[in-house]
């Protein structure tokens, strides 16, 4: 019986010993948690993109002679537009050219000047519509080099802000993620049982020292004592 119970408490102990092994970290643990990836693009600045194709736009229509286009409204007209376009390029644009360029990865800075340049193309493209119908022809060519090159340059930068916003997107929802699985993690945490204490090895029971059993037997009930040899076993009469 006393073994049973022996073979019982081991099995108990190595049994909880391994649940505790298994548990998980308490609340103090960190909570592994996915991490927003780092992105490797890194937007280049708008005057990179632009300012070759501006340059080319704006000694273009500097060189623009008007006086051997047809006269009349479309002339006219065509002369607004590039009294227009130089104001802008003269004014506005290089402020908004050099916002961008201090943060080409922010859209708050970088809009504004994709939309100048979006209204500079608009304004050159009616240039180029009236130079075809009364300007000469070397103009023309000129001019409407200068607007192909505006518009591969309007696009490329397009673009650039698309991929800025798309990376940021993915960011955002990155950082998102991360503070759903945190939360969820720190609830889970909060909301498990407390964790069962590790018992503690029991202490093997001290065996009891059994006195020795005495040699002497002792006499039975009406056998006399034993005396010694020579000694008498009557009792003296008194003298």
């Amino acid at each position: 019986m006393n073994m049973s119970k022996a073979i019982l408490s081991v099995s108990v102990f190595f049994v909880a010993t391994h649940v505790c092994s298994a548990q998980p970290g308490g609340a103090g643990t960190p909570v592994a948690t996915a991490g927003p990836t780092n992105s490797t693009f890194t937007p280049a600045a708008p005057s990179e993109i632009l300012q070759r194709s501006l340059d080319e736009v704006q000694q273009t229509v500097g060189a623009v002679k008007l006086d051997k286009w047809k006269r009349g409204t479309v002339r006219d007209e065509a002369e607004t537009n590039i009294d227009a376009i130089q104001r802008d390029m003269n004014g506005t644009l290089p402020a908004l050219m050099k916002e961008a360029d201090a943060a080409p990865g922010t859209l708050s800075k970088v809009l504004p000047l994709s939309r100048n340049i979006d209204a500079l193309y608009d304004v050159m493209v009616h240039v180029v519509e009236a130079a075809r119908i009364v300007a000469p022809g070397d103009q023309v060519g000129e001019l409407k080099q200068a607007m192909a090159d505006l518009e591969t340059a309007r696009v490329a930068f397009g673009d650039q802000i698309q991929q800025t916003a798309a990376v940021q997107e993915k960011h955002i929802s990155e950082l998102r993620t991360t503070v759903q699985v945190q939360a969820a993690s720190l609830k889970a945490v909060a909301a498990a049982p407390p964790a069962p204490k590790c018992p503690v090895p029991p202490t093997p029971a001290k065996k009891k020292k059994v006195a020795p059993k005495s040699t002497t037997a002792k006499p039975a009930a009406g056998t006399p004592a034993t005396t010694p040899a020579g000694t008498s076993t009557t009792p003296a009469k008194p003298q």
